[in-house]
């Protein structure tokens, strides 16, 4: 039958939540918060170089499934949210630095405004400064601004999505399919900007919990 098992078996995540009763969603909101806030304050009470160099390589270390599991889950409006926002931003430029910075450098030269400046990568912008500067906006969360932090991350986002929207154009006609995956990216890349947006903002008037 096929529940007679003869050696240990592995639950999916689906039948683990099943066996288990589910998780209280109260409970998973307030680990969120409270490790958030914990970790912060810690840190940015004091800022020894050596912690602040292990917590910029932990989803390097540890992977990024650690850090969804402590907050992604929580409100995009909250300080677990942006701080696993900030996390994600930094895998996804490391996964492939070379794509990011072609994306980055197309939309800075097709976006108007302050965003370049505000992101703060070095021009021309390549691979190796694309790295430098996931590094430093997270950095900054620990040790700088933590607003100006999620500024330039937003900027960052901003700057994805034109450059992503732009090259979703050029492969509209000759590669459909591609098109529409970058066109998604694009809009995604929007929503994560305009979601730490509104996260400084709450952190500057001593909301952002």
């Amino acid at each position: 039958m096929a529940d007679d098992f003869h050696k240990p078996a592995l639950f999916d995540s689906g039948a683990l939540d099943a066996f288990k009763g589910g998780e209280d969603p109260a409970q998973i909101n307030r680990v969120a918060h409270e490790t958030a806030g914990a970790l912060l304050s810690r840190v940015r009470d004091d800022p020894q170089p050596e912690i602040v160099e292990r917590l910029l390589a932990f989803t390097d270390d540890h992977g990024i499934d650690t850090v969804a599991e402590l907050w992604s889950r929580a409100s995009a409006h909250s300080l677990p949210g942006s701080l696993w926002r900030i996390y994600l931003l930094r895998v996804l430029i490391r996964q492939d630095p070379e794509q990011t910075s072609y994306f980055y450098e197309r939309g800075s030269t097709v976006l108007r405004g302050i965003d370049p400046v505000v992101a703060g990568a070095e021009s021309p912008t390549g691979p190796r400064e694309i790295i430098d500067l996931a590094d430093r906006i997270l950095r900054g969360l620990f040790t700088g601004d933590f607003a100006v932090a999620l500024d330039r991350a937003a900027a960052f986002c901003r700057i994805m999505a034109q450059g992503c929207a732009a090259i979703a154009d050029d492969a509209e006609i000759g590669a459909p399919e591609t098109s529409s995956t970058l066109t998604t990216r694009a809009l995604r890349f929007e929503s994560i900007g305009a979601d730490l947006t509104q996260s400084a903002t709450l952190w500057r008037h001593d909301t952002l919990d």
